[in-house]
């Protein structure tokens, strides 16, 4: 397909870079598990895991289009399975958002782990319709969705590391001092 030729530089660099994130998102974990804070695993399933996911969607469309596909339709059928599986994951998303109780989620945290990830999975499923009599337009669907990904797992994963550092550091070190002041005391 001539269509999908144009775009191999453009999946090399989005491919590379949700790979390399993949792996920074592994040792900014580590680290952080270092210094634990009670009852975060609900959030971190929450709000971690799915960031995983869209860097992993991001590498997996990104290896998918460098194949050298004779036609349309297998690009069709797999990434119309990946939209729709992904809107159904982000919904499942949505209710663990909502059932966590250690953090309250604010419009930025709906935007960034719901709302555009939703998006992207709809462009992607709809690129997946076009694709069969719009190639050329449907590749810059699956690119938008592509990057989004990026975009929204680069964005979800400051965040977390920002939320650990500073919220939960200092929720840390004021249970420290709270510590250091009782053994003071006694």
């Amino acid at each position: 397909m001539p269509e999908l030729a144009k775009w191999d530089s453009f999946y090399v660099i989005v491919g590379s870079a949700a790979g390399a994130l993949i792996g920074l998102q592994f040792v900014v974990m580590t680290l952080i598990a270092s210094r634990p804070v009670l009852r975060t695993a609900d959030a971190g399933a929450a709000f971690s895991s799915p960031t995983i996911i869209y860097f992993g969607t991001t590498l997996f469309l990104s290896a998918l289009l460098r194949v050298p596909w004779e036609s349309t339709l297998a690009i069709a059928v797999i990434t119309g399975v990946t939209g729709a599986v992904g809107f159904l994951y982000d919904l499942f998303v949505a209710r663990r958002i909502r059932k966590q109780d250690v953090y309250r989620p604010v419009f930025e945290d709906w935007l960034c782990h719901v709302v555009l990830p939703l998006a992207g999975y709809a462009t992607l499923g709809g690129s997946a319709v076009a694709i069969l009599w719009h190639p050329a337009e449907a590749l810059f669907g699956i690119a938008f969705s592509a990057l989004l990904f990026l975009f929204i797992g680069i964005h979800n994963s400051w965040d977390a590391v920002s939320y650990h550092v500073f919220s939960a550091g200092t929720q840390q070190s004021t249970n420290q001092s709270s510590s250091t002041k009782r053994s003071e005391l006694d």
